[in-house]
């Protein structure tokens, strides 16, 4: 057997590991809560996937959609799959509020392995990003309906609302449609951390079970 062949199995023993030690729930956090942290990511996940069709495809106008004003030296096609690879991860943090590494620092971080995460450090950026969400995306599809941005702008002619028609624009608006779940998933997710974390139980010490 090659040296290969041993390490193979290892590899992906490992990678198992961390991707149970990366979704499993923490004993006390409720089952809606578990649904709506795993839901988060899949909310986010057809909108990337759009834009990177964009890209790959040439579905719109040739995957420009989006660019906004950026800089010249920044090639669309990078913007988009970067943002949507980063969108996708920042979805994934919501995970964090269920499992242990939303309590315990991964031994990994520098400085702050092993340690316990302050709960305000997870519930303030929670709850305030579950705020921004829910604000940004409703005003975004509301304003659109009338063909404005949300500063009130008219909607440039390249946006897909404005310059598809048909399946495409059918099948891009079921794919930003998930996002507007997103902010209050999120809110119910951190409201649950908080109580699993601050809430009189956890002061008390009573020992919890998921339900």
């Amino acid at each position: 057997m090659t040296a290969h062949q041993d390490t193979a199995p290892a590899t992906t023993g490992r990678l198992r590991a961390a991707w149970r030690s990366a979704h499993t729930p923490v004993p006390g956090v409720p089952r809606w809560a578990r649904i709506a942290a795993y839901a988060i990511p899949f909310t986010v996940l057809p909108s990337g996937l759009w834009r990177i069709m964009t890209v790959v495809f040439h579905i719109g106008d040739d995957g420009v959609h989006g660019r906004g004003q950026l800089p010249s030296w920044l090639p669309g096609p990078v913007y988009i799959i970067a943002l949507s690879v980063f969108s996708e991860l920042l979805a994934f943090t919501a995970v964090g509020l269920i499992a242990a590494w939303g309590e315990v620092f991964p031994r990994w971080i520098p400085l702050l392995g092993g340690r316990r995460v302050p709960p305000l450090a997870a519930i303030l950026p929670a709850a305030l990003g579950a705020t921004i969400l829910t604000v940004l995306w409703t005003a975004a599809f509301a304003t659109s309906l009338f063909g404005l941005t949300v500063r009130g702008d008219r909607l440039p002619s390249d946006f897909p609302t404005e310059s598809m028609d048909g399946w495409q624009l059918a099948f891009f608006n079921s794919t930003y449609v998930p996002l507007l779940l997103w902010g209050p998933l999120l809110a119910a997710v951190c409201f649950a951390y908080w109580r699993r974390r601050c809430g009189r139980t956890a002061h008390a010490g009573v020992p919890r079970t998921a339900s």
